[in-house]
């Protein structure tokens, strides 16, 4: 849209619009360089929101998405592109890349069953639940070698074993984790019997969980590629078209063309939502509750 179009107000609106975009920007810069440890004990209605944001939204990614739909709504003078993009940017990286916690999971999964086997294997040997504990932590596989250092250093400060295996769990946030300590912790209070026995088959099952995991992703795969497919597609059209032929686009430099914008930019973002939400596994229920650990350790499933 072009300032004869607009007229003198508008481009006044729109001016003052764009500075309150900026602004929010440079506050934002602001409180990522000065913001407080958050108060845990009452998280206000603030703090909740922003807790259901996905993770890898930093308030640096947030500043660049910002920035960049400032650009481009500077360059096509389409309000409703600047907001477009700042989605955009924000959005379609964790849609188009690699799904990095999904093998970042698996990865997991397989430690924890040789981990569990490890366990088993040093009962077996007719050792202590605490003393097989601290000996497999000093052999844990890389991908739970950091939450093992910390399960062995909170055991040998003295605390008990079941109260440094309820912290490992919240550690490790795992659903599979969670069963595994549960048998432990019961073990480790209850005296517990036949618990080598247990841990091979418990190791058995989070590798049957691992196998069907893995064929789960192999075949959602393509279902990963089409909504990349679909999406560089769509951009790859809309770039294409704004940039070797604008004149085509001139409709959009109305309020109703900005208003159309907007409806397919919506339709788009629902789409492609859609497509990311099919290709994704949703992970089972918790057996123990990470909020009730800090306080009576009690377990959504019992008392653990």
């Amino acid at each position: 849209m072009t300032a004869s179009n607009w007229g003198a107000g508008t481009v006044t609106a729109v001016a003052v619009a764009f500075g309150t975009l900026c602004g929010l920007g440079f506050v934002t810069i602001g409180y990522g360089v000065v913001r407080r440890p958050v108060q845990e004990e009452q998280p206000g209605l603030r703090h909740r929101l922003l807790g259901r944001l996905p993770a890898d939204w930093t308030t640096q990614r947030f500043v660049i998405a910002v920035t960049v739909g400032l650009v481009v709504g500077a360059l096509t003078g389409w309000p409703v592109a600047a907001v477009l993009t700042t989605v955009a940017v924000l959005t379609l990286p964790g849609m188009l890349g690699p799904d990095r916690a999904a093998a970042r999971r698996t990865e997991r999964m397989e430690a924890l069953a040789a981990w569990t086997e490890m366990l088993r294997d040093t009962l077996s040997a007719a050792a202590g639940l605490e003393q097989a504990v601290l000996a497999t932590a000093d052999i844990a596989p890389a991908a739970l070698e950091y939450e093992m250092r910390t399960l062995a250093a909170t055991v040998r400060s003295g605390r008990s074993l079941p109260t440094a295996l309820r912290a490992f769990a919240a550690e490790v946030d795992d659903p599979l984790a969670d069963v595994v300590v549960a048998a432990l912790v019961m073990a480790a209070e209850q005296q517990a019997g036949q618990l080598a026995p247990l841990l091979g088959e418990l190791a058995e099952s989070v590798r049957e969980q691992v196998a069907m995991r893995q064929r789960i992703d192999a075949g959602r795969a393509s279902v990963r590629t089409g909504v990349r497919v679909t999406v560089i597609v769509t951009l790859g059209m809309a770039v294409g078209m704004v940039v070797f032929n604008r004149p085509f686009l001139d409709p959009f430099n109305t309020w109703t063309g900005q208003a159309v914008l907007a409806a397919v930019g919506g339709l788009f973002a629902a789409s492609f939502t859609y497509l990311s939400a099919i290709g994704r596994i949703d992970e089972p229920v918790r057996l123990i509750n990470p909020t009730a650990l800090a306080g009576t350790g009690v377990a959504s499933g019992g008392q653990l």
